[in-house]
């Protein structure tokens, strides 16, 4: 999803000299197959836009899978990128990497300031390590690499397997067949209660763009939308706009996650980058792109 956005904004920006590959054609976590393909290739700039992702399910269940392989990519890249002398690389992280009863809005000062949300703490790690790896690495070698926390994402290319994906998807996914079933009820893991923010990828992309072309400083950068909204309120906005009747149904036998995460973005805003698409806008964009693929 975050890969092939950033690809689109580049080309509307003009940039025409992309180098790309699936995870089907290179195994980022194999670092000989890494190392060889920036051998060959020798990019000048480099996003890391790759990694193992998923909701509270996929987190709390994988979570060795989530740790190694995320870890994995991120090493493997980020070292090759030095050893290559890559001019720039943008890290993306994760609004999972602050201490779960982090002061609300999140900003960036308050990383490792508490202890994390158990059901994503490998990931959060992961991408903590991240962060560290490109400070560290512009710190003893000089090297121009940045970090960008995205928010909540949302968009064309989502992940839409109820099994592991994240809340929006999911939601957009259980409305569409419950509306064509003709179902009574569609049911919602917790309470309803969590405030969560949410930012199209196309906006991700553009602040993407944005920091390549602006930002050159080694504290990381969060990039939110700038408010956030309850499970119960983005449940009932995307039962509107997808036009399911039934009922909704909260199970409280399910985990809630963290109670809210809304991130400080007023940093990247004040270099002049701002989004685009609100919230109901985006749901109607992505649910007409996506309705005729479950």
């Amino acid at each position: 999803m975050v890969g092939s956005a950033i690809w689109r904004a580049l080309e509307a920006k003009g940039y025409s000299n992309l180098i790309g590959r699936s995870s089907a054609e290179l195994d980022l976590r194999r670092q000989a197959d890494v190392e060889a393909f920036f051998e060959t290739e020798k990019p000048d700039v480099v996003v890391l836009a790759a990694a193992k992702v998923g909701g509270i399910l996929a987190n709390n269940i994988y979570r060795a899978d989530f740790l190694y392989d995320n870890l994995a990519i991120q090493n493997h890249i980020i070292h090759s990128a030095w050893r290559t002398n890559v001019k720039k690389l943008l890290f993306l992280g994760s609004s999972c990497i602050y201490p779960k009863m982090a002061e609300q809005p999140l900003k960036e000062e308050s990383l490792l300031t508490g202890l994390l949300e158990q059901t994503n703490e490998p990931y959060a790690i992961a991408k903590i390590a991240g962060i560290k790896m490109c400070e560290s690495f512009r710190r003893q070698y000089g090297c121009n690499f940045i970090s960008a926390m995205p928010t909540n994402l949302y968009g064309p290319n989502d992940n839409y397997d109820l099994k592991n994906s994240h809340v929006l998807p999911a939601l957009i996914r259980k409305m569409h067949e419950a509306k064509i079933a003709g179902a009574s009820e569609v049911e919602i893991w917790g309470t309803g209660a969590p405030l969560r923010e949410f930012l199209h990828v196309d906006d991700l992309a553009d602040a993407c763009v944005f920091l390549l072309e602006n930002y050159n400083e080694e504290l990381f950068v969060n990039v939110g939308y700038g408010s956030d909204i309850s499970i119960k309120d983005l449940a009932m906005l995307v039962k509107k706009v997808v036009g399911f009747e039934g009922e909704l149904r909260f199970d409280t036998s399910k985990p809630d996650g963290t109670p809210r995460k809304l991130m400080d973005s007023s940093r990247l805003r004040s270099f002049g980058w701002n989004p685009a698409i609100n919230l109901e806008e985006g749901i109607r964009r992505t649910y007409q792109e996506v309705k005729t693929q479950f």
